[in-house]
């Protein structure tokens, strides 16, 4: 009973947050969600759907699954409770199961104006995607519907520039996301190179590409943890929003992703903090990473004051240059620092890379599914195992039946060894 009380509850949860983020879906506005519970074979026989007023929306979530017996413990609801539900009373035989759980549970209303509506909201999306078995697969293969096949945009590659051709060809007037890559690589002598490309070069190209970005000036810090840079010239050119399509047309395209974002870069970046919280480590800046590790290691008021003093040029153009009254201020002054560095002094690129990840409405399903995304954006090892080797093959055997299939299959078993 336990288990099947807590699956009908995340079916209400879910259905609830169906209707707030979604209130078309009824094909009229609403003021309030109203659900009942009631048996598979009584949900052609409700009440009429004509009484319900015009604000008001009702879905009905149908049980296929219920308890052989009546647990000994259920209360039954008031007359009120059970008229509001709508449930007539019937004739029962020795436990009708079915009948008394109906009048078990009244409707749940939650009122647009209610506090609960933000537990509602706050239905963690890591749930939401598991209950209904979403895939990143599932995700991608809906935004890349809208790619048009029959046409192209061409990109002449050299491996040994990836970054000059790809920005060359991203900013070219013809070149168009929504529309297959036509990839041709030229060796040093500009000499385009005999192949057609029929997914091989596209995919080649697009690890190559994510790969410079990695290594690129757009970003800074550790290999396993990396952050969006400060670049002035880079962001008045606009090639932060160039960096953020190029990842989106990558992912949407058939591509992997950078894997390479600290995880509290990702999530301010998908909109889950307000601020990047990063340890003093992860300043690349030398200089600036042993000021603050300074501070940090701070034993006395008159030595923190001493270092705020000796340092007063760097913090006052963070803004954390400040009056310091106890020893523990310097959590203050290290903790605003570091928000400042990683965070507000790179707003605008900060932005434009938003407006790239857009692409292809990218962005839209990052901040809608951060968790089904993240191995594509955030650096996690994954172990070699036998089962993740043998997906990567398909073996074409000869037809069944045949004497060559028959030695295939003894082949087969061998090489799975």
């Amino acid at each position: 009973m336990e288990n099947m009380s807590w699956s009908i509850l995340k079916a209400l949860r879910y259905k609830i947050y169906q209707a707030q983020t979604d209130p078309l879906s009824f094909g009229k506005a609403y003021q309030r969600i109203v659900l009942y519970i009631c048996p598979l074979q009584d949900l052609s026989h409700g009440d009429d759907s004509s009484s319900e007023s015009d604000d008001e929306a009702f879905a009905r979530l149908p049980m296929k699954i219920l308890p052989k017996q009546c647990p000994p413990t259920m209360s039954r609801p008031s007359d009120g409770q059970a008229n509001r539900a709508g449930a007539e009373p019937k004739n029962t035989t020795s436990c009708d199961f079915y009948n008394t759980y109906t009048k078990i549970y009244a409707p749940v209303v939650i009122d647009s104006s209610c506090s609960d509506v933000e537990d509602v909201e706050n239905f963690q999306e890591e749930d939401r995607d598991r209950y209904i078995g979403l895939t990143a697969a599932d995700i991608l293969s809906n935004l890349s519907f809208n790619i048009n096949t029959k046409s192209c945009s061409r990109l002449n590659i050299n491996r040994a520039n990836v970054w000059d051709g790809a920005l060359r060809g991203f900013k070219h007037s013809s070149f168009d996301p929504t529309c297959s890559l036509l990839v041709k690589f030229t060796d040093d002598i500009r000499q385009t190179e005999e192949a057609v490309d029929t997914g091989g070069p596209t995919r080649e190209f697009l690890t190559l590409l994510m790969d410079a970005i990695k290594t690129s000036r757009f970003f800074e810090g550790k290999d396993d943890g990396k952050y969006l840079s400060f670049d002035s010239k880079a962001a008045e050119s606009g090639e932060y929003f160039h960096v953020g399509r190029m990842v989106a047309v990558s992912i949407v395209h058939g591509g992997q992703g950078p894997r390479c974002f600290s995880p509290s870069f990702y999530q301010y970046l998908v909109g889950k903090v307000k601020t990047i919280e990063a340890p003093i480590e992860d300043i690349p800046d030398t200089e600036v990473r042993n000021v603050l590790l300074e501070i940090k290691n701070a034993r006395t008021l008159e030595e923190l004051v001493e270092l705020a003093d000796k340092h007063s040029s760097m913090l006052q153009t963070a803004g954390c240059y400040k009056c310091l009254r106890t020893l523990g201020d310097k959590e203050k002054v290290v903790d605003g620092y570091i928000q400042w560095y990683f965070t507000y002094r790179n707003h605008v690129s900060f932005q434009r890379f938003k407006d790239g990840l857009a692409t292809l409405n990218f962005f839209n399903a990052l901040e809608q599914h951060p968790s089904i995304f993240l191995p594509y954006m955030c650096y996690s090892v994954e172990d070699l195992t036998a089962e993740s080797v043998e997906s990567l093959f398909r073996p074409q055997l000869s037809p069944t039946g045949s004497s060559n299939h028959h030695e295939e299959e003894k082949v087969l078993g061998y090489w799975l060894d």
